[in-house]
């Protein structure tokens, strides 16, 4: 009988992983790709990030599938990528590389199978992640119902929940940058 011992992937390793996906524990972790809803909701949210970082030569705002690297993470955690996110620096010599620390905002959009007691508990622990990386804003976006809830790193446990006829914001990150909930919902 033989033993075959694993080798923990590298943040390199992860670099040259085809498609999207998070290392974890020594472990590149796939993530599935999007559909029609979740990914168009994604794609509002960054336009208006992006929009706000130009107009105010702050950050940098970044779609779907973006790296952030991190040192390890209690979880084992080296990376996320986040559906949108907002990052303030510093900005890696190499513009080809991961970008090094947590975003400032992460937006989190769900999917098909990001609903019941087994995904909350996976987004409730991504987030700790997020919160124990540095993050002070993570939104959850949940296209199903329609609203965003807003977890702050100082009170993780009390979301503020944004919808339709409201507008969403991402204080402290990013002061005076509002979205009509109803913009991101189409």
């Amino acid at each position: 009988m033989s033993s075959v011992t694993r080798v923990a992937a590298t943040l390199d390793d992860l670099a040259r992983h085809e498609g999207k996906a998070e290392l974890i524990a020594g472990r590149i972790v796939p993530l599935m790709p999007t559909g029609r809803k979740p990914s168009r909701v994604a794609s509002r949210i960054f336009r208006s990030l992006d929009d706000h970082a130009e107009a105010t030569g702050r950050g940098e705002a970044y779609a779907d599938n973006t790296g952030f690297t991190v040192p390890t993470l209690t979880s084992g955690r080296q990376s996320f990528a986040p559906d949108a996110s907002y990052f303030l620096g510093p900005f890696p010599a190499d513009q080809m590389r991961f970008l090094e620390g947590a975003p400032a905002l992460a937006v989190e959009v769900r999917s098909e199978n990001d609903y019941g007691p087994a995904a909350e508990d996976a987004m409730a622990a991504k987030r700790a992640d997020y919160f124990e990386a540095g993050t002070a804003v993570v939104w959850d976006v949940d296209p199903i119902h329609e609203r965003i809830r807003k977890f702050l790193s100082d009170d993780p446990g009390h979301p503020l929940v944004f919808r339709r006829g409201q507008e969403a914001d991402s204080e402290p990150v990013l002061p005076g940058w509002r979205l009509a909930v109803d913009r991101v919902f189409g």
